[in-house]
């Protein structure tokens, strides 16, 4: 029988949109962009998922093209990736944003060992998702354009489904993001997927407009997940 890791690394390596895009927009798949994002990625849910515990669902947005989209692993750019969990990624250095507030509170929590065997971190649409510009790509979220919303729903209900059968506790989800809330909320009513929706802000809004409150949210958080 598989581990939790194993089924999330096998997973990761089957992940692929083949489906059409509104104009406009594209996709960053890590996991073929660079050999290396598999590897310690792999490390990674090898380290902390090698056991059959179930887990809680925490769903952010969609990756960003600094943190997942570069080490595969959700809100942990390659910084936190050698720093709170101990692999340390050669092919590329980044730094984002989320990934700062995500790992103060799980410092806060007690350490990455102890938060990664009570929770599990995937988004409704596992891939980054890029904006064309003139200048080059940034970064999107599925809900900026409601024909993306539209062409992505049917691959983001598999997803979770497919996260679900991951063996995951679906008595509560935590949903980062209040629009993002609203968009699965909106597929929870449809698919009946989880009993209990708890909403916290995103941690990019909180530590790029509230960070002189961090530690309030951080406090936040630690409550909605049963710590405080």
């Amino acid at each position: 029988m598989k581990t939790f890791g194993e089924k999330v690394v096998a997973f990761n390596k089957e992940l692929k949109y083949s489906g059409k895009l509104p104009d406009g927009f594209d996709l960053l798949n890590p996991f073929f962009d660079n050999a290396e994002t598999l590897t310690v990625m792999a490390t990674f849910y090898q380290k902390f998922y090698n056991d059959h515990h179930q887990r809680k669902f925490i769903i952010g947005i969609n990756p960003s093209r600094h943190g997942a989209g570069v080490t595969g692993v959700p809100f942990t750019d390659t910084k936190r990736l050698e720093s709170a969990c101990g692999i340390r990624m050669e092919s590329a250095r980044t730094h984002e944003v989320s990934s700062v507030f995500m790992y103060d509170m799980i410092e806060a929590f007690g350490g990455a060992e102890q938060f990664y065997s009570d929770f599990y971190i995937n988004s409704p649409f596992p891939l980054a998702i890029i904006r064309k510009t003139a200048r080059g790509g940034l970064n999107a979220n599925y809900y900026d354009d409601k024909d993306l919303f539209q062409t992505l729903k049917p691959f983001m209900i598999q997803s979770l489904k497919d996260h679900i059968s991951l063996g995951l506790d679906i008595s509560e989800v935590f949903i980062l993001g209040k629009k993002n809330a609203v968009f699965i909320e909106k597929i929870n009513q449809q698919e009946k997927f989880f009993d209990k929706i708890t909403v916290l802000e995103h941690p990019r809004y909180i530590q790029q407009y509230k960070s002189k409150e961090k530690q309030l949210y951080i406090d936040k958080y630690l409550i909605a997940l049963n710590k405080a």
